[in-house]
């Protein structure tokens, strides 16, 4: 799984080139390293290994307690800082693939391509399911799902569409995504019944029955359009047919149905992987991404009113106004990195983007905060957070930060990359 690639800049061969041509361009498209995708990427999951936890802790040591809740997922309906970290990272697999997928079907054609969607997907799949607990468990605790599983999703679907329709198709069916989705969750009948241990109890305490999977069958009421936590369609299609461990006991965050609008965020990003390909000038491109990046988080926060921004169920209004964030944040670096030359900065970013899923994978190997406790806890920490309150957690943060940057820049230097 782990191999060395030597290529430009270091990097593995088949990521290395920013810009191939497409079914769409001419083979004579100038290639070159689009620097600011590796960057976000890198920025994005920066947050995942540690950034959150070193701001969060900065927040607490200044008492601006207000911010602290920004770098934890909300608790339903709403958004905050955090939510957005998973969204951007689909957005970017998706204009990633329009890069090595335009290569690979130039250069091996549709079959050979195909199969490498498959191929890369199942490996993901598999390693998301290993990140999971794997087999350690017993049936029926094994954890089927999870975020390396919706990622493999993502990606396997995109990359398929990506390789038999044209763009404008392409939004079609992203369109098509995100309504049916909607249409679906209002308009589909469900039990009426909310999954949760208090319901569960108060229908055992009338009936006796004890069995969840019972008293769900028994419900005998029907409603439709509700968006509640453990009360909607996604969430009982999980609890019906989605085998193994649940994170939420009776449904999962990361569940089967609501799997279908993650597609959608993966094409958002396909289409601006394919603006950044285009051949119009940097400024046209950075014009289209703002524009485009704005009229979703507008579109979102209108369709919000009627379907909630909530990232567990993964609702068209969370899509539109997160995939329009990332077009922003996107915007923002091709702006910085591409056009205005300021990259002094891009470094430790590109050392994390060039092993993401290695260093998310990690995480379940090596406690980065457990480590850095070992270094910096104990008495240290205690006589730091007594001179001021909260610096000796910002210390050991920080710290935890450090030791995963160090892993990522020693794998980067000696050209070490997990492909998939």
């Amino acid at each position: 799984m782990f191999e060395r690639a030597c290529s430009i800049s270091g990097v593995p061969a088949d990521i290395a080139q920013s810009s191939v041509a497409t079914p769409q361009m001419s083979s004579a498209t100038i290639q070159r390293r689009l620097v600011s995708l590796d960057v976000l990427r890198g920025f994005d999951m920066i947050w995942i290994i540690g950034g959150a936890d070193v701001l969060r802790s900065i927040a607490v040591m200044t008492k601006q307690q207000w911010l602290v809740p920004q770098f934890e997922h909300i608790d339903w309906a709403g958004l905050h800082f955090y939510d957005v970290i998973f969204p951007l990272f689909i957005f970017i697999v998706g204009a990633s693939l329009v890069f090595s997928l335009s290569k690979s079907l130039e250069q091996a054609g549709r079959a050979a391509t195909l199969k490498r969607i498959v191929r890369r997907s199942f490996v993901l799949y598999f390693l998301g399911f290993l990140f999971s607990g794997g087999l350690s468990r017993r049936w029926p605790e094994l954890h089927f799902v999870g975020v390396l599983q919706r990622i493999a999703a993502a990606y396997f679907f995109a990359g398929l569409l990506f390789c038999w329709f044209k763009p404008r198709v392409l939004f079609g069916i992203c369109v098509a995504l995100l309504i049916g989705y909607d249409a679906t969750m209002t308009f589909v009948p469900m039990r009426d019944i909310r999954l949760d241990k208090k319901a569960f109890d108060r229908v055992t305490a009338l009936t006796g029955e004890k069995d969840p999977a019972k008293i769900f069958l028994n419900t005998t009421n029907w409603t439709s359009g509700k968006f509640e936590r453990g009360y909607n369609l996604a969430n009982q299609i999980d609890f019906q047919y989605l085998p193994g461990f649940k994170g939420y006991g009776y449904y999962d965050p990361d569940g089967l149905f609501s799997t279908i609008p993650v597609i959608a965020t993966c094409l958002f990003g396909v289409f601006a992987g394919l603006l950044l390909r285009a051949e119009a000038s940097d400024k046209t491109k950075l014009l289209y991404l703002c524009l485009g990046g704005v009229t979703a988080i507008v579109l979102g926060i209108i369709w919000s009113f009627h379907f909630p921004i909530v990232k567990r169920l993964w609702s068209p209004s969370f899509v539109l106004v997160t995939a329009g964030i990332s077009a922003v944040v996107l915007a923002l670096f091709f702006w910085l990195i591409e056009i205005r030359k300021i990259d002094f900065w891009c470094t430790p970013f590109v050392w994390v983007g060039m092993n993401a899923i290695t260093i998310y994978f990690s995480k379940c190997l090596i406690d980065y905060n457990a480590l850095s406790n070992r270094f910096l806890g104990g008495e240290i920490k205690k006589f730091l957070n007594l001179q001021w309150s909260g610096s000796g957690d910002f210390v050991v943060a920080l710290g935890a930060l450090a030791l995963a940057l160090w892993l990522c820049r020693f794998l980067y230097r000696r050209k070490i990359f997990l492909r998939v």
